[in-house]
């Protein structure tokens, strides 16, 4: 049976913690700054782990993640 190939886009944008735990980006950080607010700018930074609903989707299509 052939290896099954990772979705590069989504393993450049995914990253799994020690325990198992699907990690993304937060949104609205990457241009249009300047009129955002430096506390709402600082909350997105860091990672927060991906949506439930999301999760088997990024496994499917990332398996090795």
């Amino acid at each position: 049976m052939p290896k099954i190939r990772t979705h590069k886009g989504t393993q450049k944008r995914f990253r799994r913690t020690g325990t198992g735990k699907l990690m993304r980006r937060h949104a609205f950080q990457s241009h249009l700054l300047e009129h955002k607010s430096g506390k709402r700018k600082r909350l997105f930074t860091g990672d927060e782990p991906a949506a439930p609903a999301d999760v088997r989707a990024v496994k499917r299509v990332a398996p090795y993640l």
